[in-house]
């Protein structure tokens, strides 16, 4: 086997193309490290390509767009979107257990393929590959500020506005160790905010009562 239908790059040495495939649970010969090189050039490509298109964006705004990019779930839709979990090559257990369709292994097996081409076909074929995969998803990114999470975003409208940083208080831990629940508080007196927020974890329910404060604020909070 020397390519995979929607990855346009043929193998010059398939032994690659299959090491690039194996999930660890086949045994010592595994993809990590070729996931661990594909993991580097990924990032460094998807770097330049957002330098080059996004020219408006600061720092951060860049750190934010590549983060959605080379997040797990995103490249587990885009190994999905190539059928990957079909070439994938499992332990029994592994297989059993429907790992072909495991976000966790699409993702690393997607990386571990463009480490395989860097070592096959070097850094141009490599880049070739990765921005075929990556620029659909690339050119429909959201503005970078829409990817702040909500205690960011409400921390910025505050002190756009002059005011302090909110101050957020737990009130209530409930459930079991393994079903908890929290719910928390947040208060900005000098801006009117007063607002609860339910989570399964205590960072969870901060950035639910963030997105309500948000939601209470009568004009856009980015502005």
């Amino acid at each position: 086997m020397r390519e995979i239908p929607g990855i346009p790059y043929t193998f010059k040495d398939p032994e690659l193309l299959a090491l690039a495939l194996s999930h660890r649970s086949v045994g010592r010969l595994n993809n990590e490290r070729l996931e661990f090189l594909g993991d580097s050039i990924l990032n460094f490509v998807v770097s330049a390509r957002l330098f080059d298109i996004r020219t408006d964006n600061d720092e951060g705004g860049l750190s934010r767009l590549r983060a959605r990019v080379v997040r797990g779930a995103t490249l587990a839709k885009l190994a999905a979107q190539r059928n990957l979990g079909d070439y994938v090559k499992l332990g029994e257990g592994e297989s059993k257990s429907g790992g072909y369709r495991r976000n966790s292994i699409l993702a690393d097996v997607l990386e571990a393929v463009f480490g395989a081409i860097y070592l096959d076909g070097g850094f141009e074929p490599c880049e070739r590959v990765i921005r075929h995969v990556c620029d659909p998803f690339i050119a429909d990114l959201p503005d970078s500020n829409e990817l702040k999470d909500s205690k960011t975003r409400l921390q910025e409208w505050l002190q756009g506005q002059g005011h302090g940083l909110p101050k957020y208080s737990l009130l209530k831990e409930d459930g079991p160790p393994h079903r908890k629940e929290f719910l928390v508080r947040c208060v900005n007196e000098a801006a009117g905010i007063e607002v609860t927020g339910e989570g399964r974890s205590r960072r969870k329910a901060e950035q639910v009562a963030a997105a309500a404060a948000l939601e209470s604020i009568p004009r856009d909070p980015d502005k």
